[in-house]
């Protein structure tokens, strides 16, 4: 009896430490109403709420665990643990400052050498690679290299730029900016540093073995990917349009160019994409849809997930016959554009087997940055062929005259002229 009577106080003494509420479950749920002057828990009440604190014991032990787990490292990948501690010893212990910043950035660009030849670190956002895939910049209009002393030498002065406004020509190697020398600078560097320039400014180069100084300025560049010619064999308008790049104007580009031609009245067009290297997926899907209505598919694309067929978007399909010259440096975008003028428009092929880079890179930016891009995908033609590794093999398979490359006139050019051969058939 005694007990019992302590079981019962027990019982009131915790009923009271709830307040003024009884639990009961209705409907899977656990509610709460008031609580009768004369209420007591019965032994169901009991196991329940031993049941339901034991409940929360487990949940909330699993919950630590994890927490504790986590962040001891349990659950980080071996391989990550292993540089985050490397990572903490040389920060810590190098006997220099370290810009952990940079360190991060060369991390990631030494991964990535370790996976295919076009996932890699690109820079920073206003690269070369960028500009070209963008197809505008700020800058004066000028390509540079550094040669193996370490010259900041020019290699190409691009057309309608305040370069070619100044003077500056190809082969000139750059001294100073601005009287600041930037001999032992790399191209980056003096690429940064011409950028800068609010004003007109200076820029001395050496040519030959005389000093010459110009002044330029900085202005807003337009890249110029594609250029077009009419060629004329006896009543024949042939339109002619070369396409350098696939940046994310070329398609705009290509179009007035187009317009230009039809509005010369040519009956058949050569697409030259010799030495053409690639460029945006959409910039190859726009200039597809200049050319294929709607109800063609252009391309497919194959990722981890399935494949996915994409179309044109045009509204309208061409009537006149297509040449496409290609050549062993012609990939990517360009071995799209190919394949699907030739399978679904059915254009003619001239030349040499394409590149084949039939893989998809996606471009992703760091916080200080700097850029790198990473193969996630690969594409296939619009009937699902592979061309990755493969290429794509010409029509009329042509190599260009040797002829060519001391005197390069389109005379000399045998694969163009392979393809108005075909064009006049």
């Amino acid at each position: 009896m005694k007990k019992a009577e302590e079981t019962k106080k027990k019982l009131e003494k915790l009923s009271a430490s709830l307040g003024d509420f009884d639990l009961f479950k209705e409907e899977n749920e656990v509610k709460a109403v008031p609580k009768t002057s004369n209420s007591y828990f019965r032994t169901s009440e009991v196991v329940i709420l031993l049941l339901l604190t034991a409940v929360v014991s487990l949940l909330m032990g699993g919950l630590v665990m994890y927490k504790l787990n986590y962040s001891s490292g349990k659950l980080i990948d071996n391989s990550l643990r292993e540089f985050i501690k490397n990572y903490e010893y040389i920060t810590n212990n190098y006997y220099g400052k370290v810009d952990k910043s940079k360190l991060i950035d060369s991390a990631i660009a030494g991964m990535l050498e370790t996976l295919d030849k076009n996932s890699s670190y690109v820079g920073s956002t206003d690269s070369n690679f960028n500009i070209f895939l963008e197809g505008n910049y700020k800058g004066v209009g000028l390509q540079v290299y550094n040669d193996e002393k370490m010259n900041v030498v020019i290699y190409n002065v691009i057309d309608n730029s305040p370069a070619k406004a100044a003077g500056l020509e190809t082969g000139d190697i750059i001294l100073k900016i601005n009287n600041k020398s930037v001999l032992g600078k790399t191209t980056d560097k003096v690429s940064k540093l011409i950028k800068k320039q609010k004003e007109e400014f200076s820029i001395t180069v050496k040519r030959g073995e005389e000093e010459k100084v110009f002044k330029i300025k900085v202005s807003d560049i337009s890249l110029q990917s594609v250029s077009s010619e009419v060629i004329t064999k006896g009543d024949k308008k042939i339109g002619y349009v070369k396409i350098s790049i696939f940046a994310n104007n070329t398609d705009s580009q290509l179009k007035k160019q187009l317009e230009k031609l039809e509005d010369g009245n040519v009956n058949s067009l050569i697409i030259d994409l010799r030495d053409n290297s690639g460029g945006h997926l959409t910039a190859a899907e726009n200039i597809l849809s200049l050319f294929l209505d709607s109800s063609h598919p252009i391309y497919q694309i194959k990722s981890k997930t399935g494949i996915n067929k994409y179309f044109s978007k045009g509204k309208a399909t061409k009537k006149y016959k297509i040449v496409i010259l290609v050549n062993g440096d012609s990939a990517s975008a360009s071995e799209v554009v190919t394949s699907a003028l030739s399978e679904q428009y059915g254009a003619t092929i001239v030349g040499q087997k394409t590149f084949g880079k039939g893989t998809v890179q996606e471009l992703q930016t760091l916080s200080s940055g700097e850029q790198y891009k990473l193969t996630t995908k690969t594409w296939l033609t619009s009937k699902g062929k592979e061309v990755n590794g493969k290429g794509i093999m010409p029509d009329v398979e042509v190599s260009l005259d040797e002829k060519y490359n001391s005197d390069p006139t389109m005379a000399n050019d045998s694969q163009l002229q392979k393809a108005i051969e075909c064009i006049l058939k």
